[in-house]
């Protein structure tokens, strides 16, 4: 399939990204500072780097695990159909649970990823988004914590793509078509 070209106008620097994660990873200490283990879940594929840089912050005991769930396919826009397409494969009945997510747009994902998680009876669950785009919500539902809060613009980098594309920029950047 055929894109049509574009270019990236950065949005967000990895500076930026960085001193945000650093203020977030405190808050979250501060939320689970009496845990036994939080179980970081991440939701792939747009959010492994963020998780990465984000666990490596936490000074606290913690397991990370994967959902993958896919609204998008290749397009721009959202299917608002969430399949899950890898499920986490340990437990979390009991348990204290971040889900970490990319972006929250129409907020379809998240909604319907925390329904699941909820349903196997966590101990507590709390959620972090790297980026919001509040004038896209169509599903009453916010991250407990938000790195930024952004236009409704097309974005990539730092893990996000756009047809499995521009994952490995180092900041978020805006997608112009040319």
């Amino acid at each position: 399939m055929s894109h049509p070209p574009y270019v990236i106008d950065e949005l967000i620097s990895a500076k930026s990204i960085a001193a945000r994660i650093e203020t977030l990873a405190r808050e979250i200490h501060d939320r689970f500072a009496d845990t036994d283990k939080l179980v970081v879940v991440g939701l792939l594929r747009g959010s492994f780097v963020f998780i990465a840089d984000l666990v490596r912050e936490l000074d606290l005991p913690v397991e990370v695990d994967f959902l993958e769930a896919s609204s998008y396919g290749d397009g721009m826009e959202s299917s608002r159909e969430v399949r899950i397409l890898k499920d986490l494969r340990g437990e979390i009945g009991g348990r204290d649970v971040l889900v970490v997510e990319d972006i929250v747009d129409t907020g379809f994902t998240l909604s319907h990823v925390l329904h699941l998680l909820e349903s196997r009876s966590p101990a507590r669950i709390e959620t972090i988004a790297l980026l919001d785009k509040p004038t896209r919500r169509e599903v009453d539902i916010k991250a407990t914590w938000t790195g930024f809060d952004i236009p409704d613009e097309f974005v990539v980098g730092y893990g996000i793509d756009y047809a499995q594309r521009n994952r490995n920029l180092p900041y978020i950047g805006k997608v112009r078509f040319t």
